[in-house]
């Protein structure tokens, strides 16, 4: 009788993920938990200043009003230093400015080192993804940018257990947590990834492709508009309107909030394997097309969702669409700028999340307060809906 190894080799050209790819999930795994601790404790650490709540709204919102200011010159930034020491630097400026607010004497140096924090998350976000696209070729971009973003999702679920931890300690022992995260992701990115990818030699070899003709191009222009509708809907009206919904519509507590976002959150990062293997062998175009077009339904009926079991069903499909929503937007971003050099398309890339961000939950908390929860919704579901339909114009091509 044969006998049958235990372990069987894989197929020697079967494709997998690139060191640095795998360098940046560790990465992101390490800067999301430490935001995951930060995250609970700044608004009442901002209080504890004797400030009142638009104190504490313009703090959150210095980080992210920096990150988008910032992101324009990151571009340039990554032609002078390259994407590896760019990164460095960029979470250098995060841990740093995050001890010292630890160390603050009153808020407007809180609210300073919250923005300086942000010019930071901008140079990393930007350098990292420039990186990840680069260093992937088209058929392992979906399952490539899954990695990294798996490493986020998971980074972000164990960090706020831990931030509750900490924060019985004190109100200060978070931020020189995150502040000892971020330099270990800085660490692990400055001595582990390559210096310059194979990937970034051939673009430097190849004719670069003008800026211009990137942004004309239709992939790179529907993967904008699905950055921003994913920013609008995800980052702002799910995470502001979601936990005041839970309570005042449904006479729940905060820890039901907790509860369904932590249920979502399992079923998103097991949804990211999946969705990244489909973007890179079925396309991006129907990914984005069938993810937006579900996602566009489904906070529709988060609105309206009539408990809390079905708010969280609808919230795991929401989930599972998302991990679609951030994978192949990003995948086009690299058909589109495969050599292109620099960081500029994908930091115009990236200001689109950031402002979809810093505008969605304004206009939807002036929607609920004027109209009501539906309404809000409908917005978002609205330019899920656009960006949907903005993918019709991809080329119809695989990958």
């Amino acid at each position: 009788m044969p006998r049958v190894p235990l372990f069987r080799r894989l197929p020697a050209d079967r494709p997998r993920l690139s060191r640095d790819v795998k360098v940046l999930g560790v990465v992101a795994f390490f800067v999301m938990v430490g935001f995951g601790v930060v995250v609970p404790v700044l608004p009442v650490y901002v209080s504890s200043f004797g400030v009142g709540y638009l104190e504490v709204g313009a703090v959150v919102s210095a980080f992210a009003l920096m990150r988008f200011a910032a992101s324009p010159f990151c571009g340039r930034l990554i032609d002078l230093f390259g994407e590896r020491m760019l990164l460095a630097i960029g979470i250098g400026i995060v841990a740093v400015s995050s001890g010292l607010v630890g160390l603050a004497h009153s808020y407007v140096e809180v609210l300073l080192l919250r923005g300086a924090g942000g010019i930071g998350s901008a140079m990393f976000t930007v350098s990292a993804m420039t990186l990840l696209l680069r260093s992937t070729s088209p058929g392992m971009r979906g399952r490539s940018v899954g990695f990294y973003q798996g490493g986020f999702l998971i980074g972000g679920m164990a960090g706020p257990a831990i931030g509750g931890v900490l924060a019985t300690i004190s109100l200060t022992a978070p931020f020189f947590f995150y502040a000892g995260t971020l330099a270990i992701a800085g660490l692990v990115g400055i001595l582990l990834l390559r210096p310059k990818t194979a990937a970034a030699e051939d673009a430097g070899a190849a004719p670069a492709v003008p800026l211009r003709t990137v942004l004309r191009d239709p992939r790179f222009r529907a993967a904008c508009l699905a950055n921003f509708a994913n920013g609008w809907t995800s980052l702002g009206v799910r995470s502001a309107l979601v936990p005041v919904l839970v309570v005042e519509v449904l006479s729940g507590t905060p820890a039901w909030t907790g509860v369904a976002f932590a249920i979502a959150a399992v079923v998103q990062t097991v949804a990211l394997g999946p969705a990244g293997r489909f973007v890179d062998t079925v396309g991006r175009r129907p990914a984005i097309l069938a993810a937006y077009a579900v996602a566009s339904v489904t906070v529709v009926g988060v609105s309206i969702a009539p408990n809390f079991a079905v708010l969280t069903a609808l919230l795991c499909v929401y989930g599972i669409a998302a991990a679609f929503m951030g994978t192949a937007p990003a995948a086009a971003v690299g058909d589109a700028t495969a050599g292109a050099r620099g960081g500029r398309p994908v930091a115009f890339f990236s200001m689109a999340s950031d402002l979809g961000a810093i505008l969605g939950p304004l206009v939807a908390g002036w929607l609920v307060d004027v109209a009501s929860f539906p309404a809000a919704f409908g917005v978002a579901a609205v330019f899920l809906l656009i960006a949907a339909l903005s993918a019709l114009r991809m080329p119809r091509e695989r990958v």
